[in-house]
């Protein structure tokens, strides 16, 4: 089993419990959940290889919607437990972006792609599937929020892991660098506030 057929695992796994946490707060029952679940899971993957023209991975491997599947269960039965969901759905989704990013980087390296399609598929890989769950659920993405460091954390992990793979050849090596600096950003922009300058609309000149 390869690291990135590894990383996809459990990428999924982590955005469909986030997904699910989403529906958990929105009172969803057990069939939105399991819906919001899988849609946060493979929607990064699947526009990941539409764009390389590969067939999506859940559907190569349908193990991955059982995969999807049991992880949303499990939270919508477990969910109750934890005081703060929101907080949790927060830092469960820092964890699969981490994953995310370098598996989607990942792919698009063992394709021979050039860096700046690298790049690109690494961070649609992260976010894409976040947004649509949000998209669905009639909330402002994410991805787009004032003061949150989501795309940009993407976007520099997977710098990360190009540069990473033009070093050594480790795929391994490879997959850490580019997820510690995708955690590393989305962590600290959720503990100390690390934002990049938001736009400030200033009086006309007379």
């Amino acid at each position: 089993m390869s690291i990135i057929h590894i990383l996809d695992l459990v990428g999924t796994a982590a955005f469909a419990a986030s997904g699910a946490w989403v529906g958990v707060r929105k009172k969803m029952d057990l069939f939105g959940v399991l819906v919001l679940g899988s849609v946060t899971a493979v929607g990064g993957g699947t526009l990941r290889d539409v764009l390389l023209d590969r067939t999506p991975l859940w559907i190569a491997q349908p193990g991955f919607v059982a995969v999807a599947t049991l992880a949303a269960v499990v939270v919508f039965f477990t969910a109750h437990l934890l005081e703060s969901r929101y907080r949790a759905l927060l830092w469960l989704d820092s964890l699969a972006l981490a994953v995310a990013v370098p598996a989607g980087a990942g792919v698009a390296i063992s394709l021979a792609q050039p860096w700046p399609v690298t790049l690109i598929m690494g961070t649609l890989t992260g976010t894409f599937g976040g947004m649509m769950r949000d998209v669905v659920c009639n909330e402002v993405p994410l991805v787009l929020k004032k003061g949150e460091l989501y795309v940009t954390a993407a976007f520099a992990g997977s710098a990360a892991t190009v540069l990473a793979a033009s070093m050594v050849a480790d795929p391994l090596i490879v997959a850490v660098a580019g997820g510690l600096v995708t955690w590393a950003l989305r962590a600290g922009s959720l503990m100390f506030g690390w934002s990049l300058p938001s736009y400030k609309s200033r009086p006309p000149r007379p």
